[in-house]
């Protein structure tokens, strides 16, 4: 029997070709365009997605401020911190962190569709979100993406 036969491909991390992929925020559902974008980051949208090599593509994510969410959470939604002194926790509603920060309900959604491991923090280093239309990345030639 051939050995090269039944071997199972492991991707390496120097072999990929990364892509780019531009995603348009207005109007999608925060957590059905944050999962998406969480697939492309791990790479697992490729045949040759490995768990332990990062063979993830790039994403940018563009009208960051016209994201939406469904049912009462607009109203509901709270984003916690804690500043580390006692009584340090500080509540922010979506709305508020809708007007101050939109980039961070993104970001805060995908980290979370992420493993908490130091591979997915390198892979959320190739995510980039913008407010508004305009984005300075277009020396990576981005593929842009309707879902």
């Amino acid at each position: 029997m051939d050995e090269r036969k039944n071997r199972t491909f492991m991707a390496k991390a120097t072999d990929q070709q990364r892509q780019w992929f531009i995603f348009d925020a207005s109007g999608k559902t925060l957590g059905r365009l944050c999962s998406e974008i969480a697939k492309i980051l791990r790479g697992k949208h490729k045949p040759t997605f490995t768990p332990h090599a990062d063979t993830g593509d790039g994403v940018i994510i563009l009208n960051a401020e016209k994201v939406r969410v469904t049912g009462s959470k607009e109203a509901q939604k709270v984003y916690r911190r804690y500043t580390g002194y006692p009584g340090g926790q500080i509540e922010t509603p979506y709305r508020v962190m809708l007007q101050r920060k939109p980039t961070f309900i993104i970001e805060h959604a995908v980290k979370g569709m992420m493993p908490k491991t130091r591979l997915s923090r390198a892979q959320l280093k190739r995510l980039r979100i913008f407010k508004g239309e305009q984005h300075d990345m277009s020396a990576q030639q981005p593929i842009s993406v309707n879902c």
